[in-house]
């Protein structure tokens, strides 16, 4: 891909950080619920716990998982980074994949299920996991985070390939 123009590169790069930086920030707000959910005194407050994660989760998860995974890959194809040439960028493709795809396929059937539970005046049968899920979202992309800042690991097999081909 041609490399994207100083502009254009640096409004995508806002994008992707302030996307980036919303999910994490929601990653926090569901833990947050989903603690007040799996210790609220009464099914009243559980479930308007429940009830909140499940807009979030309908409303604000995907869309946002998905822009902060495009911009990314669009952001990486469009700089030096490349997408697979550097670990730290590889590594932040992968888990981004994994982790938007755990949000679509796992946390929001839980999520759906335990405002199931609550209206029908049932105990949440998987409490737990809507405090784990968010914790364990929330740990990667702060690891993300960091690893964005710091660029870790050097280049992959086919990155140093590509330089030692621009080299000659």
């Amino acid at each position: 891909m041609q490399q994207l123009k100083r502009p254009v590169r640096r409004a995508l790069l806002v994008v992707h950080v302030v996307v980036s930086v919303g999910w994490l920030g929601l990653s926090l707000g569901l833990l947050a619920l989903g603690i007040t959910g799996a210790t609220a005194g009464s099914a009243e407050s559980a479930g308007a716990a429940y009830r909140s994660m499940n807009v979030i989760g309908d409303w604000l998860l995907i869309p946002i998982s998905l822009l902060a995974l495009v911009s990314g890959v669009v952001l990486s194809l469009g700089t030096p980074w490349g997408l697979v040439r550097h670990r730290w960028v590889a590594v932040k493709l992968w888990l981004t994949l994994i982790t938007t795809g755990a949000t679509a396929f796992a946390l929001r059937p839980t999520i759906n299920d335990a405002v199931a539970d609550v209206a029908a005046g049932r105990e949440v049968g998987d409490a737990a996991s809507l405090v784990a899920a968010p914790a364990v979202s929330l740990s990667v992309y702060v690891f993300l985070t960091a690893i964005s800042v710091v660029k870790p690991w050097g280049l992959t097999a086919r990155g140093r390939r590509l330089r030692a081909a621009r080299r000659r």
